[in-house]
């Protein structure tokens, strides 16, 4: 059982600042891309931004140079560090990765896992 498990999340007043994490835990060999999404009412999931197992990062444009994406791959933890926040920022915010796990049949597969998702509201 794989699962991610994500914090941090909370109500913020516009301008200032949050960070997520999300860790990864159960049984795999490694994590390649790790991500964040986010989803607001009546609106489809976007991507936020995502890193790369070696550090590559790309962010939305509507988030360049206010959030920061980083990963700790000994703890298989990715962050985001939110600053500047803007009201149209409010959603809840979920945390994706794709994990290389146990196949049944091959020796590996890749897995992609969904956290649950954390609020992030920012007031006016």
């Amino acid at each position: 059982q794989v699962q991610l498990v994500e914090s941090g999340g909370g109500l913020v007043q516009a301008g200032g600042s949050l960070r997520l994490s999300c860790a990864a835990s159960g049984s795999f060999f490694s994590i390649n891309d790790m991500a964040w999404y986010r989803q607001a009412p009546g609106k489809q999931r976007e991507l936020v931004a995502a890193i790369t197992s070696g550090g590559s990062t790309k962010y939305a444009d509507s988030v360049k140079g206010r959030f920061t994406i980083s990963r700790d791959n000994a703890k298989n933890t990715v962050y985001l560090q939110m600053n500047s926040l803007k009201p149209e920022d409010t959603s809840v915010y979920y945390c994706n990765a794709d994990l290389v796990v146990a196949g049944t049949l091959e020796l590996y597969r890749y897995l992609e896992v969904w956290g649950q998702g954390t609020l992030v509201t920012v007031s006016s």
